[in-house]
């Protein structure tokens, strides 16, 4: 049993790893290409038009000569931005309403996910389609849709991790000692809920790289020549037996990115597992 229980927690620790070293490069290489990037992604060349993946291209060019492996570059930092942006806004309001509700109950409580409900009663990407159709289409317009979208998920995962530690024996002694609701809330209830939280929060941010992706593909997220990793893939559909790279490369940063994060919230469930053990 020993034996077994190891083996659990060496496979958990080595996928939390192995998605740190995934997630890690390519963070690095997006953060490279916010200040630097081989070519001019937007520099067209009539003679280098559908080359091949090579030592001058690493990723090959386009139908207009561009460098693939610097508009991946750039294109994967929209993505990561507006990524990250929707989980920040998702997360904080999200746990903000799960920790008032799920502590207080009652009427606040009510109020509150009624307010949760409305927004889950609409499809989230359908929503999302319609704010940006009314607000306008850009990557902050997109970023900020999607992160009232992603609210309410989170919301319900801080409800239930709030409410099952409200009546803890370390939270009455808190109490008892005079601590204030927002100091239970956010000194002592909180870290105690990380180990639920962390995991939807990696989780949050796959669906929001492929929401942005999905709307990036459908012109929604940055307008040409500039694009985000899925307006790419847009591109690259119409190349796919002329130049099949363009989609591999591009494709396959968004497959990496969420295949690490990924595995970073294995390793963080695993964690949670350990504890409970």
């Amino acid at each position: 049993m020993k034996t077994l229980k190891k083996a659990v927690l060496d496979h958990r620790n080595g996928c939390f790893l192995a998605g740190c070293i995934i997630t890690g490069i390519l963070l690095a290489l997006i953060l490279l290409g916010a200040v630097w990037t081989p070519y001019d992604p937007t520099a067209m060349s009539g003679s280098e038009k559908l080359m091949g993946p090579s030592f001058a291209h690493l990723f090959g060019t386009d139908n207009f000569g561009r460098d693939i492996f610097s508009r991946v570059l750039k294109g994967a930092g929209v993505t990561a931005l507006v990524a990250v942006g929707t989980v920040v806004i998702g997360a904080v309001c999200g746990t903000l309403i799960g920790a008032l509700t799920g502590y207080f109950g009652g009427a606040v409580d009510e109020l509150l996910m009624r307010f949760n409900d409305t927004i889950t009663a609409f499809p989230s990407i359908l929503l999302a389609l319609v704010c940006v159709t009314v607000f306008g289409s850009g990557k902050y317009q997109v970023l900020l849709v999607l992160g009232i979208v992603f609210i309410p998920s989170f919301a319900r995962i801080a409800r239930t991790a709030f409410s099952s530690l409200r009546d803890a024996s370390f939270v009455q002694s808190a109490r008892l000692m005079g601590a204030t609701p927002a100091r239970i809330l956010f000194v002592h209830i909180l870290p105690n809920t990380l180990h639920v939280l962390l995991p939807a929060v990696t989780i949050g941010f796959n669906n929001a790289v492929l929401a942005e992706a999905s709307m990036s593909f459908l012109g929604l997220c940055g307008q040409p020549p500039d694009a985000s990793l899925g307006a790419l893939l847009s591109e690259a559909q119409g190349m796919l037996a002329s130049a099949p790279w363009y989609a591999l490369c591009s494709g396959g940063v968004i497959v990496g990115l969420i295949f690490g994060v990924g595995l970073i919230g294995e390793g963080l469930q695993g964690g949670k597992g350990e504890r409970n053990a």
